[in-house]
């Protein structure tokens, strides 16, 4: 039985080892001009920029955590997470190439030149700055219409629901409490 459980061990470790290895050859699928083309989308569109506050965030938050357990070396603290975070700051670039990988591998290289050059455009980048003030009114202008819709459709609802079934039904709506 022990033969059984070595060899299954074996095959594990080896179906995860070709999954990885199958995985690092699908990342060579996509060429440098495909990612050349992503990155301009990328750029066009500021999918990363969001990403550049990540090391600040995290700076901050591990000084916060050291500076609780030794409030009395927050300077010792601040100097030596700040150069830590510095030193780490190049591998930015690894989080920049992943980005534009998947965008390489979820869109053709012409995709990608047509979304470079549409959010490149005075319009695509109006889009991108005023995107969100319009979406947000259109999310308030749908709130108020739900609840427009939600307040009719109740009180509409009732006086059919009073006309058919009449003093039967709760006027509040609540269950009738059963009688003892």
């Amino acid at each position: 039985m022990s033969k059984f459980a070595g060899f299954g061990r074996t095959l594990a470790v080896t179906l995860i080892v070709s999954a990885s290895l199958a995985g690092a050859a699908k990342a060579q699928d996509v060429t440098d001009d495909q990612i050349k083309a992503a990155r301009a989308a990328i750029d066009a569109i500021g999918a990363t920029s969001g990403f550049d506050n990540i090391l600040p965030s995290l700076a901050a938050r591990v000084k916060a955590t050291f500076v609780q357990a030794s409030p009395n070396f927050e300077a010792e603290i601040n100097t030596v997470v700040d150069e830590q975070a510095i030193a780490l700051a190049p591998r930015r670039a690894d989080l920049e190439k992943e980005a534009a990988t998947i965008y390489a591998k979820t869109f053709t290289q012409d995709e990608l030149k047509a979304i470079a050059d549409f959010y490149s455009s005075p319009v695509g980048k109006k889009l991108l700055s005023d995107g969100p003030i319009a979406t947000r009114e259109v999310m308030k202008a749908a709130e108020i219409w739900a609840a427009g819709v939600s307040r009719d459709l109740q009180t509409e609802s009732g006086k059919k629901l009073d006309a058919t079934i009449g003093a039967a039904a709760p006027a509040d709506g609540a269950a009738q409490q059963p009688q003892q």
